[in-house]
């Protein structure tokens, strides 16, 4: 079992706390249980933000091996993880993305999908989570730095993208909601 009183990174409450979001995450990506696009949305949107926040506050760490981590996502998680959340997303999983290395070379914004960065965020932190969830703790140091470059570097941005489209979607279903109970009268104010 861990020794969570040890002095080294690996062992510091914001890394728990980090695993404890990263693996609550990842179960809910790969749990097949039917889903509606609504409760979907609803338990990303709370879940992200923790995400968000618990990467920020990894400790800064240096690797002490040479070889990276060893990785556990295969092709195979990454395309099931990417295509369960296409089938709930339907036509809502493509959005308009202005934040995007390609966007400096086009007049237009880029399409980019929900299932596609929710996949690559949790291709990452799966990988994260399983050196911990296996007790590996000669790679965990390398896997804390290799996990928080990527946040810096590359899933951190495509986590903030994601929120927008996702929020507009829950908005858009509050405001339609509200007009329906208002057409059948029931105005709250009333």
């Amino acid at each position: 079992m861990l020794d969570r009183d040890n002095e080294t990174p690996i062992y510091h409450k914001s890394v728990f706390d980090f695993v404890t979001i990263a693996l609550e995450f990842s179960s809910f990506l790969e749990n097949d249980v039917a889903i509606s696009r609504d409760e979907w949305i609803d338990r990303t949107l709370k879940m992200l933000p923790l995400l968000y926040v618990k990467a920020s506050l990894l400790p800064e760490t240096f690797p002490l091996n040479e070889e990276p981590p060893v990785t556990f996502v295969s092709e195979e998680d990454y395309l099931s993880v990417s295509d369960r959340i296409a089938a709930i997303m339907g036509e809502e999983d493509i959005y308009l993305d202005v934040f995007v290395e390609d966007m400096k070379y086009s007049d237009t914004p880029v399409r980019a999908a929900i299932s596609e960065n929710i996949a690559d965020i949790y291709q990452d932190i799966r990988n994260f989570v399983s050196i911990y969830q296996f007790e590996l703790t000669e790679q965990m140091q390398d896997a804390i730095c290799v996990c928080k470059d990527n946040f810096l570097l590359y899933w951190g941005q495509k986590l903030v993208n994601v929120l927008r489209p996702l929020h507009a979607l829950r908005s858009r279903e509050a405001e339609e909601e509200g007009e329906e109970a208002n057409l059948n009268g029931d105005d709250l104010w009333d």
